[in-house]
């Protein structure tokens, strides 16, 4: 039996749409081992009701790929699946899946696709590389898929860094966050967010968290996400007068992540949670660092 423990995931860190990512110290545990007969899934008995523990799991299909594309071919499997990241809020869940059960089937088949091919058939699946390649590699990523091939560099991530996960009291699925994104943009928009993904990515180099409240700004999904969450702007402002360095919705969301530095944390936490009680309830606060390792894989 091996297990293989996959980071949670933050997309495109404000301008960075679908090419920014980075991995948070949050895991899925997926227990794999091969052999009987057939297909058994095990889920938490509070997921049932949403992952499906028959071929259609997102963890037996990834695997399933990996196999045909490899030609391994494999007994039986069993498969128990422990979400530790949170369902539809825009940290990763489904490239968790994807990423945990590309890695496991590899392992399984004798490791004979390389860190390159596993992050290419991880963002093939997904779509786009911004959520499985800081799961595979950790960090902070940047990533383009070109016709089927995946180019990337992977930054390390400051020490001196904690993140601030303002969640709400509802789901958002992907599917439609994405279905509210406009088909064209203003050309202008499309400047604003060239120059702040280049600030951005340059003070991530060189350590400048004093650009990140500029740099961090998005005119592209943010905007139109903004309109299927409640009280967005009310949490944008209280996060950035509560000592916020940058703030940024994760991924398709609804979760919104703050930047700062850990020195602050305290003063930034009794401030917030003041601003937050003001929503009713509707928002909590989860405090998370950044993962460097990645996707791990242990033999039981």
């Amino acid at each position: 039996m091996i297990r293989v423990s996959v980071p949670a995931t933050s997309a495109n860190l404000g301008p960075g749409f679908d090419c920014l990512g980075l991995a948070i110290d949050m895991y899925n545990i997926i227990e794999v081992e091969e052999g009987g007969d057939g297909l058994c899934i095990e889920v938490p008995k509070e997921d049932r009701s949403i992952i499906p523990t028959d071929e259609t799991n997102l963890i037996y299909t990834s695997m399933a790929t990996l196999f045909d594309e490899v030609g391994y071919k494999f007994n039986g499997l069993s498969i128990r699946q422990t979400n530790n990241i949170p369902i539809a809020m825009g940290l990763g869940s489904s490239a968790a899946c994807i990423v945990g059960g590309i890695v496991a089937a590899n392992y399984i088949a004798g490791n004979p696709l390389d860190i390159q091919d596993l992050i290419e058939l991880s963002a093939n699946l997904d779509g786009h590389p911004d959520n499985v390649l800081p799961a595979l590699v950790g960090g902070i990523t940047v990533g383009c898929l070109h016709e089927k091939k995946v180019y990337y560099s992977r930054l390390e991530p400051p020490t001196d860094v904690s993140l601030a996960l303002i969640m709400p009291n509802f789901e958002l699925l992907t599917k439609r966050s994405r279905a509210v994104l406009p088909k064209e943009i203003p050309f202008e928009d499309g400047v604003f967010n060239v120059g702040r993904a280049a600030l951005l990515i340059a003070s991530i180099i060189d350590g400048n968290m004093d650009n990140l409240a500029v740099a961090m700004e998005d005119r592209l999904h943010e905007p139109y996400r903004k309109e299927l969450i409640p009280h967005f702007d009310d949490v944008v402002d209280m996060a950035k007068e509560s000592g916020a360095k940058g703030v940024f919705l994760s991924g398709a969301g609804p979760v919104i992540v703050s930047v700062l530095k850990k020195e602050d944390r305290q003063s930034f936490e009794e401030n917030i949670n003041i601003s937050l009680n003001k929503l009713d309830g509707a928002w909590s606060l989860k405090w998370a660092d950044m993962n460097r390792e990645g996707v791990i894989v242990e033999e039981l």
